[in-house]
């Protein structure tokens, strides 16, 4: 529970509200407090009963004139949208104390090092970046300072940025550095003349992905709201990203925003933005990812995870692209390209009442649908191939081969995380690798035995017809999970909707998915 505490100053009202806190016997986990007048409280949620005699209790203190519940706290929001920031940035970020101990990293540098965010908190950041001057932060420097460093085996033209904050007395103070690793400046392919099209960096030999590719040449020139579907990891984005690279509106700014790691009560004003004076820690007010992409495009990930009350808004925006910022009246109007990106559980989603129909088709104007890799077997040795390039590059090491053994061992296994699990197990296995040649124990990928296992049919006591039921019933319980939707498992097997939806039924599989839904 939090609580936004209004105030006028005076000696001691932050010791009258903790005195009551400790009379009541509850544990406060955070306090903020705002020199315009306000004090925010964080600490378990309370029986409701106690909560009534609180409130009247907070309200009595002298030069109190308010005390309401709120969802969160300032410095949450602030660290929710600094978390946010970071992962969007495509380089790698890194920020140590002053002695060296690395405090944050975004997704990028992680992924370089090879490291989560716990492995690398307090580790020294000279153990893992190459090339940082031993001296530089011994001497508390006041300027940024220009460096070429090697981050996870790669050079980046680096920025080191110190960090001065204000001591107890007022004084600066030196708490470190940030590390903003930015790659060496190139022309860009269109700079240069070159007619490169943005869509030759998906790397495809399958028929159906190549169809995609031509269908997605031709929605990019336009500006109708674009549907992406598949499983995670085949490769959505990266169709998206090209789609705007090929556009007329390749110039202005790429937004993305991930839906299904946005709370509902931090959603609206990242997307619409909020007025000035909403939130006390934004007091000028900010402007929401529609604004700040006016002219480009935005993408909604994982769109199906929208709250009913954001979709409500998102469709009155698609209607005439106008919207009012949280807490005002004047209408915005923006000119975007919308792009969404979905599992493929959309339709039904639609079906469940999870998702508004007329939302779905407002999005659905152009649609295309990427196959995951078990139904691309060729692509993976070129994938494969393509990623051992570029990761040994990345280790400035020799160059690493797949041995006949391993890449028939990648080419039978059944990749449920598609293109990404491919991408990961073989940066892993190059990483550790000792040699040139890479082998099946090389790379470590969970075990499928136990769902072929499952496919093994005796016909010992049992009758042809019980048998074949168990066979039936343990492929569809094997192919539902990959599956986001009875009719795209119907296209697979190739029998109609309905008959599947029958034999879904009569073996009892996906239940407990639609309850969950």
């Amino acid at each position: 529970m939090r609580l936004e505490i209004t105030c006028t100053d005076r000696l001691g009202i932050c010791q009258d509200v903790l005195t009551i806190l400790k009379e009541d016997e509850i544990d406060l986990r955070g306090i903020e407090v705002d020199p315009i007048g306000k004090i925010y409280l964080s600490f378990p949620s309370l029986e409701f009963s106690q909560f009534q005699t609180l409130m009247p209790k907070i309200r009595r203190i002298p030069n109190v004139s308010d005390v309401k519940t709120i969802p969160y706290l300032p410095f949450e929001r602030e660290h929710f949208e600094f978390d946010l920031l970071l992962s969007t940035l495509p380089n790698p970020v890194i920020s140590v104390d002053d002695k060296g101990r690395i405090d944050i990293t975004n997704s990028a540098a992680e992924a370089l090092l090879g490291a989560d965010k716990a492995s690398l908190k307090n580790a020294d950041v000279r153990d893992m970046v190459q090339g940082l001057p031993q001296r530089w932060l011994e001497k508390s420097p006041t300027e940024p300072q220009q460096e070429p460093l090697k981050i996870g085996g790669q050079w980046f033209l680096s920025q080191l940025l110190p960090v001065w904050v204000k001591d107890a007395d007022g004084e600066p103070a030196f708490a470190g550095a940030v590390i903003h690793g930015q790659a060496e400046p190139m022309l860009t392919e269109r700079q240069a003349g070159v007619t490169k099209s943005p869509f030759d960096q998906v790397l495809t030999q399958h028929s159906g992905v190549k169809r995609v590719i031509r269908d997605a040449m031709r929605m990019a020139q336009l500006d109708a709201p674009l549907l992406i579907e598949g499983e995670t990891g085949v490769g959505k984005e990266l169709i998206a990203k090209a789609c705007h690279q090929s556009s007329s509106r390749w110039e202005e700014p790429f937004l993305a925003v991930n839906c299904g790691a946005l709370p509902d009560n931090v959603a609206e004003g990242e997307l619409f933005g909020y007025g000035a004076g909403i939130f006390s820690h934004h007091p000028e007010g900010k402007k929401g990812i529609f604004e700040q992409a006016n002219g480009g495009t935005v993408l909604l990930d994982s769109v199906g995870d929208m709250s009913r009350e954001l979709q409500a808004k998102l469709l009155r925006f698609l209607e005439n692209g106008e919207f009012r910022r949280i807490g005002e009246e004047q209408v915005v109007e923006v000119n975007v390209r919308l792009i969404c990106l979905a599992r493929g559980e959309l339709l039904e989603r639609v079906e469940q009442g999870a998702f508004r129909e007329d939302l779905y088709y407002r999005l659905n104007v152009l649609s295309l649908y990427l196959p995951p890799l078990r139904e691309r077997k060729g692509d993976v040795g070129l994938l494969a191939e393509h990623f051992l390039y570029r990761f040994c590059q990345q280790l400035q090491r020799p160059l690493a081969k797949l041995s006949k053994r391993c890449a028939d061992y990648l080419n039978q296994y059944h990749w449920p995380g598609n293109v990404r699990q491919l991408e990961n197990s073989l940066y892993r296995a190059v990483s550790m690798l000792e040699g040139n040649i890479l082998e099946p124990h090389h790379i470590r990928l969970p075990e499928a035995s136990a769902a072929e296992d499952s496919l093994a049919i005796s016909l010992e006591d049992e009758s042809l017809e019980t048998a074949v039921k168990r066979f039936e019933a343990s492929l569809l319980k094997r192919l539902y999970p990959s599956y986001p939707s009875t009719r795209q498992l119907a296209q697979k097997l190739g029998l109609s909707h309905t008959a599947i939806a029958n034999k879904l039924r009569d073996y009892g599989i996906g239940k407990q998915r639609k309850t969950k839904s």
